[in-house]
């Protein structure tokens, strides 16, 4: 339809997420910590969960319902769609699973390590799911303005942790993606950013205990 959507932000997230996994495997395989602990009270763990949440719920409340009506007649295409939201399901039950067992560390730590090996292959899964297929959908047939929808959307839900979630994402991304999902930002924003969010992020040890 346009072949002209702009899918730097996606992409930055999705590196993102697919950054903090190796970060969750590090801390759930140490021998000299405690996994429990660090999951529970991790800003790394926190803003993770955030990120994913928010990302997943925005995708299923704007892209995949718009995309649905306007490939209304092409069953294969919808069944995809319908895949890649039970993917979404799944994740989410994973997380709530690893969520409730942090209550309730007595289960034991190979408990654990399955349900976050489980998050990694998932995740890691579904990303490439969604943009081997799902994404090449949404750029042959979203509009500009359905497109925008989504980033406002996206933006909403985000901006009451910006200040954490903004550097996050950008966290070793490449100049180019940098400007480009900085640009959206008012002048006032950018240089929030650049003095202020950014540095703090730069001290925090996301994935020690008690960051959160």
């Amino acid at each position: 339809m346009n072949g002209r959507l702009d899918m730097t932000s996606m992409y930055a997230m999705h590196d993102a997420l697919r950054r903090e996994l190796v970060q969750l495997a590090r801390v759930t395989t140490r021998v000299d910590g405690d996994p429990y602990r660090v999951l529970h009270t991790a800003a790394g763990w926190a803003l993770f969960t955030t990120c994913l949440r928010v990302h997943h719920s925005a995708e299923d409340d704007t892209l995949w319902p718009a995309l649905r009506r306007t490939l209304a007649d092409r069953p294969d295409e919808l069944a995809l769609l319908e895949a890649i939201e039970a993917e979404h399901a799944a994740i989410a039950d994973v997380v709530a699973m690893i969520e409730d067992l942090l209550t309730t560390p007595e289960t034991g730590l190979d408990r654990l390590g399955d349900l976050t090996d489980s998050l990694a292959t998932g995740l890691a899964g579904h990303l490439k799911h969604e943009e081997d297929q799902a994404l090449p959908l949404v750029q042959a047939f979203t509009t500009p303005a359905q497109w925008a929808h989504f980033g406002e959307v996206h933006a909403q839900r985000i901006a009451p942790d910006i200040a954490r979630v903004l550097p996050w994402l950008l966290d070793g991304a490449t100049e180019q993606t940098a400007a480009t999902v900085l640009a959206v930002l008012p002048a006032s924003g950018r240089t929030e950013y650049t003095t202020r969010w950014r540095p703090a992020f730069a001290a925090l040890d996301r994935w020690s205990p008690n960051t959160a």
